[in-house]
């Protein structure tokens, strides 16, 4: 078992200001996304300037963020958001669902598109491996919190987190770390280091982080309020995740197939 290192959450005081790692998180989040869409917009086939990422960046963070609490609100709270509708905008209790800002992006990048005359898959796939290291930023804030812990386990790198009893449990939010943030990377920027059918490397993404999110939330404590949603093991993460393989699973086959009947 190893010892959880029980982090400050708060990473910085200055005065009444509390700036928390969660926050500081995000932050690395947007920051890598800009440079590594500056480093991605240098080849010239995407056809993309340095100033058209600094536009979408700003883009993009309304959409993670908008998409993110709304998303929790509706997909996660919404009896609470019935009763008390005032709920979605008490942002300092907590609550992001990265499915919700999935669906606030791609409104980013449908707005974005259009202003800039792109096509919205030119604009999803540069973007798409742009965004993993953003998503294990936001896992690291999650285990810093010590919130979205796993299930009670006797692995070795199992850890007893506050507030979750005396057991120790999977580090859930580390596994999304390696899966959902390195490993993704890996997968979409090598894939994309070179010319791919249209609409191919968005394709991917669905693909891996749907089965990434869908594999971890077997060992995942699901949200209190909603608990497993049937056959004692289906969570809200594995019911909104199966879409996005099925959607991922069928853009990169026809991504391919139009190629082919393309070049005939």
């Amino acid at each position: 078992m190893l010892t959880y290192p029980n982090i400050d959450p708060v990473a910085l005081t200055l005065g009444p200001v509390k700036v928390h790692w969660y926050g500081v998180m995000y932050l690395i989040g947007f920051v890598s996304t800009w440079w590594l869409g500056v480093q991605r917009s240098k080849r010239p086939h995407w056809g993309w300037n340095a100033e058209q990422v600094g536009d979408f960046i700003f883009y993009g963070a309304l959409g993670v963020i908008l998409g993110g609490r709304l998303g929790y609100v509706f997909f996660y709270e919404f009896a609470t958001f019935l009763t008390e509708p005032l709920k979605i905008f008490k942002v300092w209790e907590g609550g992001m669902s990265f499915h919700g800002g999935l669906l606030g992006v791609i409104v980013a990048m449908w707005s974005f598109a259009r202003k800039y005359n792109k096509s919205f898959f030119n604009v999803a796939d540069f973007v798409a491996p742009l965004v993993p290291i953003g998503l294990g930023a936001g896992r690291v804030g999650n285990f810093i919190n010590a919130e979205l812990w796993g299930k009670v386990s006797d692995a070795p790198w199992a850890m007893v987190f506050p507030n979750a009893g005396p057991l120790p449990r999977h580090p859930s939010q580390l596994y999304e770390v390696i899966l959902e943030g390195v490993a993704l990377f890996l997968i979409l920027w090598v894939y994309s280091r070179k010319p791919r059918p249209t609409m191919a490397v968005s394709g991917l993404f669905l693909l891996c982080y749907g089965t990434f999110r869908f594999l971890v939330e077997f060992v995942r404590i699901p949200d209190s309020q909603l608990g497993y949603l049937a056959f004692d093991w289906i969570t809200m993460g594995q019911l909104l995740s199966t879409p996005m393989i099925v959607l991922g699973a069928g853009m990169l086959w026809w991504a391919y197939r139009r190629q082919v009947e393309n070049n005939r």
